[in-house]
């Protein structure tokens, strides 16, 4: 009798667990793991196309085509149509729609919460790559709040301690003059973070060095500027690639009990289509692409992964009637029909037509009649500015996992911020 007694209690027990197990499977709610948001400057629906046929021709799937929801964004400011980098930036990391120029601040210039600040309260990880500098506002809007340019914005990082890992260029922002940096108030940010138990690395074999049994505190400065484009990178550059810097952060992060959150800005995406350079600007949209591809590799299938566009540059189109099977350079100045493949609408291989509006940060238009010679590789602009302005497109976005399910049809930038504040 007491042996059946056992089995019988064994039965309940095992019953018992089932049921738990089933119905924490099914009825509660459960957060990912892993919460990767990658941000691709000027990723526009027709980025997507051109893309696709330089990384391999018409046939090619980009990793970023697999992720199995997307919608169409509008992300119009507070103040106008078409954000600035500050703006977009701040919407996509506090969900609140604010003035051109404001960085982290609201239209009545209150302090905004961002989402890195809200993955800290749940005790999650927090790491930032970028291929740019990390105090450009595409990245900065997610730690910093203000006007006071790249050194406050580096000060800020330095001072706050939001971020456990921070990969990306802009070394300069960091050190003191007398150092060769470009700070006036004689801090030495890099020194001050050592000193905090941060790891400092600056080649990509020192990052591949970093044991992946710890969790560390690290900063990777990896240029004193802006990080070498991909073709550099491919020749012999001691820099990671984006999809490098994914990877190892990823790799690092995962050990945090409490989960992560990884931010991702593909900011040479931006540098590229500024200059119009068509080449590169397609090149960095396919490392974005590839980044896209270690992330969903390494965080694996329960992990969210949202790719977002922040708004259009130069309007770069590619045109005429390429081969199916024309990919990479064949997609370059002159195809099979006599006719420009790329062309810009502005930018500065274009003609002079009129001068640009006077409170515009970018512009500073040449006198009139005058055409500066464009650098090697630049594609023809319809029309002159010393950089491909912002233009009024709808952006992409696309996303797998818990959360995404929400990317359908046409929606606003604001919802990035609101899939990824729910999933923490």
């Amino acid at each position: 009798m007491k042996w059946r007694n056992q089995i019988l209690a064994l039965l309940c027990l095992t019953a018992f667990v089932a049921l738990g197990v089933l119905y924490f499977r099914h009825w509660v709610v459960q957060k990912p793991f892993g919460i990767v948001l990658f941000i691709g400057e000027g990723l526009t629906p027709d980025r997507i196309a051109a893309t696709r046929l330089y990384a391999g021709g018409a046939n090619t799937r980009l990793a970023i085509e697999s992720l199995p929801t997307m919608a169409m964004l509008s992300n119009f400011s507070q103040d106008f149509a078409v954000p600035d980098e500050a703006a977009a930036a701040t919407t996509l990391a506090t969900g609140v729609k604010v003035n051109n120029r404001s960085l982290g601040l609201g239209p009545d210039g209150e302090k905004l919460k961002s989402i890195v600040d809200l993955a800290r309260d749940k005790g999650r990880a927090i790491g930032l790559v970028t291929n740019a500098r990390l105090t450009d506002p595409t990245v900065a809007a997610f730690y910093a709040r203000g006007k006071g340019g790249a050194s406050e914005v580096a000060r800020q990082l330095a001072d706050e301690k939001k971020i456990d890992i921070v990969l990306g260029g802009g070394g300069s922002d960091f050190l003191p003059e007398a150092k060769g940096g470009q700070r006036t108030d004689g801090r030495d940010l890099v020194l001050e973070l050592r000193r905090n138990g941060f790891e400092i690395v600056r080649t990509k074999a020192e990052l591949e060095g970093i044991p992946q049994w710890r969790r560390p505190k690290l900063l990777g400065l990896f240029s004193d500027g802006e990080m070498a484009f991909a073709n550099d990178i491919a020749s012999g550059s001691d820099q990671p690639a984006i999809a490098d810097m994914t990877r190892r952060a990823i790799q690092l992060l995962q050990w945090n009990a409490g989960g992560y959150l990884l931010i991702v800005d593909a900011g040479l995406m931006r540098s590229a289509a500024r200059q119009n350079h068509g080449e590169r600007t397609l090149a960095e949209t396919v490392e974005l692409d590839r980044a896209v591809a270690a992330a969903r590799s390494y965080a694996g299938d329960n992990a969210t992964i949202l790719v977002a566009g922040n708004f259009g540059i130069g309007g770069l189109s590619l045109n005429g009637f390429p081969f199916r099977r024309d990919s990479g350079v064949a997609l370059l100045g002159i195809n099979s029909s006599g006719e420009p493949a790329l062309t810009w609408a502005t930018g500065p291989n274009g003609i002079v037509t009129r001068s640009a509006p006077p409170d515009s940060a970018l512009e500073d238009p040449a006198p009139p009649g005058a055409r500066p010679t464009p650098p090697s590789g630049q594609e023809p602009a319809a029309v002159y500015a010393p950089w491909a302005r912002n233009t009024v497109a709808d952006v992409l976005a696309a996303g797998s996992g818990p959360g995404t399910d929400t990317l359908h049809g046409f929606l606003d930038n604001t919802i990035i911020f609101k899939i990824v504040a729910n999933q923490l």
